[in-house]
């Protein structure tokens, strides 16, 4: 359903436009996305077009419809016209109403879906960089969700989709969907019980400690509303982070001209660029990350390939929320990644056991 915008009766019809009846143009009523016709009466003479369009269609912005006017969606008598064109009685405006961005968020959108696993309650995916998983500002449609409503249509009836965790945009890996409000459920609870494993690889400029804790709270960077920080503030939400590292470059390798980190990490909390800020915070900022790279020294070479942060999601495991039965998953990095940890000396194509005897969490 498109958004409601109350129009002429008659300019919705489909009838020619000397056909709009000049007694029906203060007739107001919901409509869809369409092509609006309506003739201007004598309290308008003389008004703008886009403030004539805007009295019409008084749910709708008038920065929207000075858009749409640019766009050559908008006639006076037939011709097209401009925002600040004047209008006169009688004038027979036709104007083409357009769904807002965000009407196409919850729309079926087939895609290719790198599904890993699937039955009858979960479906486990390997997202690759770039695709934005749940639809937001700048980004209403080409999502996961959009592309998960094409292929299982009864999730429209489960909230989010079935998601019950987001992966950044930029980030690559495992992440599950439920395809029942009951899976959706207890995933949360396993989620919120910190009995789920996350485990991500990253990349990281300099040699960091062979592993530890960050526990630190974030909340949103008041100089940059895209970025998080570590914080003291009330309102900052806890985040706890846990990592071993499992390999250091030679700064020679791959040409890249510093030293490189691999780093396994697993969350305890999952906020919005977790480890993305905690791993900046201690000096140690990802590979490619275009958001986080304070105190981060330039870097050449093979690192050059690499057009979003170093931070795959390679490891998932859970229990069945329908029988119950532990279940894990690996998928190795995307080529992008896999090239930059090989052309430094990293495995990149087997799973490693960074945590050792740590398997709960």
């Amino acid at each position: 359903m498109g958004p409601a915008h109350y129009i002429d009766t008659l300019a919705r019809s489909q009838a020619p436009l000397e056909e709009v009846a000049e007694d029906d143009a203060g007739a107001l009523e919901p409509a869809q996305a369409g092509p609006v016709r309506f003739k201007v009466t004598p309290e308008h003479a003389g008004w703008r077009l886009d403030r004539a369009i805007a009295a019409t269609l008084p749910s709708v912005s008038r920065s929207r419809i000075q858009v749409w006017i640019e766009q050559g969606g908008a006639t006076v008598n037939s011709s097209v016209a401009r925002a600040r064109d004047r209008v006169a009685p009688g004038d027979l405006i036709q104007v083409d109403v357009q769904e807002p961005a965000e009407a196409a968020a919850y729309k079926p959108e087939p895609m290719a879906l790198p599904i890993v696993y699937e039955d009858e309650m979960l479906i486990v995916i390997d997202k690759p960089a770039g695709l934005v998983v749940h639809p937001g500002a700048g980004n209403w449609s080409g999502t996961l969700l959009n592309g998960l409503l094409a292929h299982q249509p009864a999730l429209a009836a489960v909230p989010r989709a079935g998601i019950v965790h987001r992966l950044d945009a930029g980030t690559s890996g495992l992440m599950v969907v439920a395809k029942t409000v009951s899976a959706q459920l207890d995933l949360a609870r396993q989620l919120q019980e910190r009995t789920v494993v996350r485990e991500y690889w990253a990349v990281v400029t300099g040699v960091a400690a062979s592993g530890g804790t960050i526990d630190a709270a974030l909340s949103r960077d008041p100089r940059n509303p895209l970025r998080f920080r570590v914080s003291r503030r009330a309102d900052a939400r806890s985040a706890r982070t846990r990592y071993r590292r499992i390999a250091v470059s030679e700064a020679a390798a791959g040409q890249v001209g510093v030293a490189l980190s691999w780093l396994a990490c697993r969350l305890d909390t999952g906020r919005t660029h977790q480890i993305r800020v905690h791993l900046e915070s201690v000096g140690h900022p990802l590979v490619g990350d275009p958001l986080y790279s304070k105190r981060r020294p330039p870097t050449g070479g093979a690192a050059l390939g690499l057009k979003r942060q170093a931070l795959h999601a390679s490891r998932l495991a859970l229990k069945h929320p329908g029988q119950g039965v532990g279940m894990a998953w690996f998928r190795p990095p995307p080529d992008d990644l896999r090239e930059l940890m090989q052309a430094v000396g990293f495995a990149a194509d087997r799973p490693v056991d960074a945590f050792g005897a740590d398997r709960t969490r």
